[in-house]
């Protein structure tokens, strides 16, 4: 029996990738992160740098201007932009969940229109899910929309949307038929920031990711046209879902870079630091909480590529491998984030240092698209309906 054994390795063109991002967070992220956090800014240095080279919303295919990213190449871009700054990361996964429903169940029309002006740079996309009473309870939609001639009007508040004020482009998940609920009575549609009746919030006061606006996106009385719906009447929370299926991928991408830009950090700071005549790093106790650092960031890696895979391929496993991805990559983040403050010490613990800030990012991780209890729960569910693939 032969093996091919060039199947765990990374493929030249995504090598390529991985070395083209860094070099731009290099040059230009990283020396921002320190900025943006302080000041709760919006990266637009990021922004600009990752547009320039086609880093901005990789994701879209060829035939609507994008630069046709697979999933794994997708996600090598969203690490490695999380390397350098957590909220910078954000630009690029926010960009493909708002702009994923389309990809999944929109018209052509919608296809050409929307996904051709984010590849072009005209405006970022935000998903519009969650709400006040609507977290983890994700069918409990209030916002409403109603029929009305040809067109569409929708009333309701949206919650904890990334990038909100910043994306000129929304999907909107709203109830149509509240006797059908989540079997049929939710549907999707574009929403614009330039629409009549949408407005904001204040910004939120937040623990980490603070380059990322989160505010409140309130619909009053938006009248939009019927063509904007994505997919069918009442397809709109199948399509949300499946639609997290993917992108829970590309948050446990940003949890490894996180995670390997605190190790990088951590291993830099043990060689140089010195302590009773020696570097901290020769000292035994140190290097294994290092190695279980470096063994959980590369387990995560793994994981998260191998769940890309699956998600370009559309497996019928990826809800298993999306949930179980975000999850173990999200908990890596956080224990790696937490023992890079713990190498550092007391300097670990200032704003002087990077790590301070990273456990900080790291949090959300654990949180959004999904708390990680809940991701169990998909993950269990997964395991005993046999989903599970053995490859």
């Amino acid at each position: 029996m032969s093996s091919d054994f060039s199947v765990y390795a990374l493929p030249d063109e995504h090598r390529a990738v991985r070395e083209a991002v860094r070099a731009i967070c290099t040059d230009k992220v990283a020396p921002a992160a320190a900025s943006v956090d302080e000041e709760a800014r919006y990266p637009q240095e990021a922004h600009d740098a990752l547009l320039a080279a086609d880093f901005y919303a990789p994701h879209v295919p060829e035939e609507y201007g994008g630069a046709g990213a697979d999933a794994l190449a997708t996600v090598i871009v969203i690490e490695e932009v999380a390397r350098a700054d957590a909220s910078a990361s954000l630009i690029p996964a926010v960009n493909k969940l708002g702009s994923l429903p389309i990809q999944l169940g929109g018209s052509e029309e919608l296809k050409q229109k929307y996904l051709g002006a984010l590849a072009r740079g005209e405006g970022g996309f935000s998903y519009c899910l969650s709400e006040p009473d609507a977290g983890s309870d994700a069918a409990n939609q209030k916002t409403r929309a109603v029929r009305d001639g040809d067109d569409w009007v929708l009333n309701g508040v949206k919650r904890w949307i990334s990038n909100a004020g910043v994306s000129e482009y929304y999907t909107v998940l709203a109830t149509t038929d509240p006797e059908k609920g989540s079997r049929g009575g939710i549907s999707a549609f574009v929403v614009e920031k330039s629409d009549e009746g949408v407005s904001f919030g204040a910004p939120e006061k937040k623990l980490g990711i603070k380059g990322s606006p989160t505010c409140e996106v309130y619909l009053d009385n938006v009248r939009i046209p019927g063509d904007r719906i994505i997919g069918a009447e009442g397809e709109g929370f199948e399509i949300a879902m499946r639609t997290l299926d993917h992108t829970r991928i590309t948050i446990a991408a940003q949890a490894v870079g996180i995670a390997q830009g605190a190790l990088d950090y951590a291993l830099g700071y043990a060689k140089e630091r010195e302590q009773f005549g020696k570097p901290i790093a020769d000292f035994q106790g140190l290097q294994f909480l290092l190695a279980d650092m470096g063994m959980r960031v590369e387990a995560a890696r793994q994981l998260t590529y191998a769940a890309a895979a699956r998600s370009e391929r559309h497996e019928d496993d990826v809800t298993f491998f999306g949930a179980s991805a975000k999850c173990f990559a999200s908990d890596v983040a956080m224990q790696v984030t937490t023992d890079a403050v713990q190498v550092l010490g007391g300097y670990g613990y200032t704003r002087e240092y990077p790590v301070e800030r990273m456990m900080r990012d790291a949090k959300i991780t654990q949180i959004y698209e999904g708390t990680n209890q809940v991701q169990r729960i998909v993950a269990a569910r997964q395991l005993l309906a046999g989903v599970q693939s053995d490859l």
